[in-house]
């Protein structure tokens, strides 16, 4: 059987959406305005995940919300967030969540090559303790649903209870994000 063709895995095969990305009357006033609003932060034509997800209205305020509450005002500091997101999203091969946080990662001060070192596993790559073993907790989330004891005795020694718990609802959050990305084929939003 082959794999399915996905924009997301490889922006170089041409792949179309299955869901068109909705205007006014799809996606009603509030998801028209979130994606609006969205566009004019991005410098985009279009915000593709939120014209998507906006389809689903009762949901996409919701989902919104939660994912504000994980980025940009989640439990762990924005540098930790967008440092975890680059990795989440390298691991899935989640090239529009990648693009997004490379440049979200930008704005709140990570430099080229602390984003070029989240491609790089995290026990070779020059990080911090505390960032060695969040990234490494990462590496074990996305690949395995679960952090191996001596990985979360590590990763304790350098946060507390709630960033512990904040560390893996973010995790989940844009593993589940890239699979909404690649299972809905949601394709790279295009500059202005």
């Amino acid at each position: 059987m082959s794999q399915p063709r996905s924009n997301d895995s490889d922006p170089r095969e041409p792949a179309r959406p299955r869901i068109r990305p909705g205007g006014f009357r799809e996606l009603g006033p509030v998801g028209w305005a979130v994606n609006r609003l969205g566009a004019r932060v991005t410098g985009s034509r279009d915000v593709h995940l939120f014209a998507t997800l906006g389809h689903a209205r009762r949901l996409f305020p919701a989902w919104l919300a939660y994912s504000g509450m994980m980025m940009p005002f989640g439990v762990l500091d924005r540098r930790t967030t967008e440092l975890v997101i680059l990795r989440v999203a390298h691991l899935r091969g989640s090239v529009y969540e990648r693009a997004h946080h490379e440049r979200i990662g930008a704005r709140v001060g990570l430099d080229d090559d602390e984003i070029a070192r989240t491609l790089a596993d995290p026990a070779a790559a020059d990080w911090t303790d505390r960032l060695r073993a969040v990234l490494t907790a990462v590496d074990e989330l996305v690949r395995t649903k679960d952090i191996a004891d001596d990985t979360w005795a590590a990763l304790a020694a350098h946060l507390d209870e709630s960033e512990l718990v904040g560390l893996v609802q973010l995790v989940a959050q844009y593993d589940g994000l890239a699979t909404s990305l690649r299972a809905l084929r949601i394709q790279p939003d295009r500059p202005r």
